[in-house]
């Protein structure tokens, strides 16, 4: 299939980021939006519209200074006139306005989002409003951007987008994480415990079975405790599973995420969002960072060994001493990826212990084919893996890690009947949205955030 454009039958009418293409001077036009601001001078008055699909919106001029006379910062309007050159360097047009019909008055003295600047908690406290804001339109935008460059990218490689379960019976990570739905314990209506899904995984595995090369971007969730900066009880992940057909295992698997990612970043920092969030940061060795990893350079690879040893070897002095055997802590993956890697880094090959029953073991009886990436900011935003095909271990795997019985049994029959080796990985959403964006925290990267102690609307 080749993705074109929809030859319209009915077209609404511009958005205010689509007149500077489809509008000209002179021309005419209505623009719907809520005023971000109003300066009232004495021969003329100037207001800023928005409608949220650009982070400037559009100037709105008035020679008679009483059309502004009901407008406040937040109410919604109508405003009819004749798209002008603007002497501003900001935009090209702007509207001289005739005409103002009011659609949503707002009290401007007890309106939450005052042009000052505003805090992280108090936008959190209004997610119905926040995404008015220049920064939260930004970041949305930059959201919907990568939908569309995901489901262009998967495309070109021969992925079928599938929809996958939100109740499940199973724990794909087993590590009991799973918010459970309530029911009657002594007539469920499943007939079995139910939970919201943790991962799209097994599901996914399912269908590449007869599809060859599936993904899905849908929610996850996850009954954590966790306060830090990349955990959300509720959050969109990103995961493909494919036939492995080269038989290049991990470094085949490292080498379409590279792949994936990059083209992705590209679109992103070519997109009006990314600049709209980027111009805010007064320091831009981040982004700089950002299109350094573009180029046509490999991101680094290494082992979990050997990069227990660098991390070992650096003299640092790690709240969590590194050891082999143990799991890579925040500080560990900073160090790594900012510090001694300075880009994007996939360690490779964990030891067994540390990571899920499905994970194909490696020769040496002490590792699984599977990798983590790193980037600068965020530390791991993708992990993934070489997914065990042979019947027998699997199921002995399974059991030794308590996930074995009847609810599982369809998982082991995929090796049973004819299953072929394949791999697969998972993106949490919001950490790539917060590493191409700069936000540091992952509840300023998604619309209406939950997290432990947290749910608002």
């Amino acid at each position: 299939m080749k993705w074109t454009v929809p030859r319209l039958s009915y077209k609404l009418p511009p958005t205010i980021a689509q007149i500077p293409k489809s509008g000209r001077p002179g021309q005419e036009i209505s623009v719907t939006g809520f005023i971000r601001s109003v300066r009232r001078q004495k021969r003329v008055s100037f207001a800023v519209i928005s409608d949220g699909s650009n982070a400037s919106g559009l100037q709105a001029v008035f020679a008679n200074s009483s059309l502004v006379d009901n407008l406040t910062n937040g109410a919604s309007a109508r405003f009819s006139g004749k798209l002008v050159e603007s002497p501003g360097k900001k935009q090209d047009l702007e509207l001289a306005v005739d005409q103002v019909e009011v659609l949503g008055a707002c009290d401007a003295a007890t309106y939450p989002i005052q042009k000052q600047t505003l805090s992280v908690e108090h936008l959190r406290n209004n997610l119905h409003l926040r995404s008015r804001t220049t920064r939260t339109g930004a970041m949305l935008r930059m959201r919907s951007q990568l939908m569309k460059s995901m489901f262009l990218y998967f495309d070109s490689q021969g992925f079928q987008f599938t929809h996958t379960p939100i109740l499940t019976s199973n724990d794909a990570e087993g590590a009991g994480e799973t918010f459970s739905i309530a029911d009657d314990p002594e007539e469920p209506f499943f007939g079995r415990p139910a939970h919201l899904t943790v991962s799209a995984q097994l599901h996914l595995e399912a269908l590449m079975a007869g599809l060859s090369r599936v993904y899905t971007l849908s929610p996850c969730f996850r009954a954590e405790h966790s306060q830090t900066n990349r955990h959300l009880a509720e959050f969109w992940m990103l995961e493909a599973e494919w036939i492995d057909a080269s038989r290049e295992g991990v470094q085949g698997l490292c080498s379409l995420v590279e792949d994936s990612l990059k083209a992705l970043a590209a679109d992103i920092v070519a997109g009006e969002p990314f600049s709209a969030l980027w111009d805010t940061h007064k320091d831009d060795t981040r982004r700089q960072a950002i299109l350094a990893c573009l180029d046509a350079a490999p991101w680094r690879r290494m082992t979990y060994s050997d990069a227990v040893e660098h991390l070992i070897a650096s003299g640092v002095q790690f709240e969590h001493t590194p050891t082999w055997g143990s799991g890579l802590q925040s500080e560990h993956e900073k160090w790594l990826a900012e510090q001694f890697v300075a880009g994007p880094v996939f360690v490779t090959d964990y030891p067994k212990s540390l990571k899920p029953f499905y994970m194909m073991e490696n020769d040496d009886g002490k590792t699984v084919a599977c990798f983590d990436l790193l980037v600068p900011h965020v530390g791991e935003l993708v992990g993934g893996s070489v997914r065990e095909a042979r019947p027998d271990v699997l199921k002995a795997k399974m059991e030794a890690a308590g996930v074995s019985g009847k609810e599982y049994e369809w998982y082991q029959q995929l090796r049973e009947f004819g299953g072929a080796p394949h791999v697969g990985y998972g993106m949490g959403f919001e950490r790539l949205v917060s590493w191409l964006s700069g936000i540091e925290n992952v509840r300023e990267c998604v619309a209406m955030p939950r997290w432990s102690g947290k749910m608002l609307l």
